[in-house]
């Protein structure tokens, strides 16, 4: 197992846009990488208040499930932006499948160098992404650059607090949104930091623990159809991968682990 600490920050950010492309990340998360799935996604929409007219950027958008969604549900024009160039390539080829290239298109690119003009957008989603980024007070500043005056960001993101966490440590951390988590209070602060005026955060941990106990049951499955030789999943140590489930389900109902959300909008 690799440890994140002889992992540089930009080649761990890309190696989680990797695995996330993955049969084992399709297998065990779903159509929607993110706690809350679709659902939180609908809240924060509406707290972003958007609208038809709404040209929304989606941060990591993976496989593009956040930006179809917006767009068959509240007719917002999405832009998705990834570092995973295979997930651009699915994503995009899905809009055009779904006929909604005119309202949801796809780009490959960073959090941290936005390939946009400033100004650009109405609102900016970003779901459990921001704490994977190496420099969050770039991609804060960045948010800030490309949101329109009067545009709003929404963050979901893993939050932890200074506690040790036994077993949820490594390179395993990092792909699982944990390796360089912070508390929601930090994750305002640099939003704060970079212009950006905090409306809300709030904690939603029960996203979190419906999220794991799904996956140790998948895993549970997992293990049988594997050992009958009916699924295959390349690069998935079940072993560590239910030891690190367990981890993460103890530290969650001790309150070191949870999961929230934040509003920010740019105000001048």
């Amino acid at each position: 197992m690799i440890e994140a600490s002889q992992t540089s920050a930009p080649s761990v950010k890309q190696c989680c846009a990797n695995v996330y492309g993955s049969a084992a990340a399709k297998y065990l998360l779903g159509d929607s990488f993110h706690p809350g799935g679709l659902r939180l996604t609908e809240e924060l929409a509406g707290l972003l208040a958007l609208t038809p007219d709404s040209l929304v950027l989606d941060v990591a958008s993976g496989k593009g499930s956040s930006a179809f969604f917006l767009a068959e549900r509240l007719g917002c024009r999405v832009v998705g932006v990834d570092l995973s160039e295979e997930n651009v390539q699915q994503a995009n080829a899905e809009a055009l499948a779904k006929r909604l290239s005119e309202k949801v298109e796809f780009q490959l690119g960073d959090a941290e160098s936005l390939p946009f003009e400033s100004g650009a957008f109405d609102a900016i989603l970003c779901e459990c992404a921001f704490c994977t980024f190496p420099s969050k007070a770039v991609a804060a500043a960045e948010f800030y650059r490309v949101l329109k005056t009067g545009g709003r960001v929404g963050i979901s993101d893993i939050t932890k607090d200074d506690s040790p966490l036994p077993g949820l440590d490594g390179l395993l951390a990092w792909i699982a949104c944990i390796g360089d988590a912070q508390s929601l209070n930090q994750y305002a602060d640099w939003l704060t930091k970079a212009k950006l005026k905090v409306a809300i955060s709030q904690q939603r941990d029960h996203y979190l623990q419906e999220m794991v106990q799904a996956i140790r049951g998948k895993l549970l499955v997992a293990d049988i159809l594997i050992g009958l030789k009916k699924l295959e999943l390349p690069g998935l140590d079940l072993q560590q991968a239910k030891a690190f489930s367990t981890a993460a389900q103890g530290a969650i109902a001790t309150g070191h682990l949870g999961y929230g959300l934040i509003v920010a909008s740019k105000v001048g």
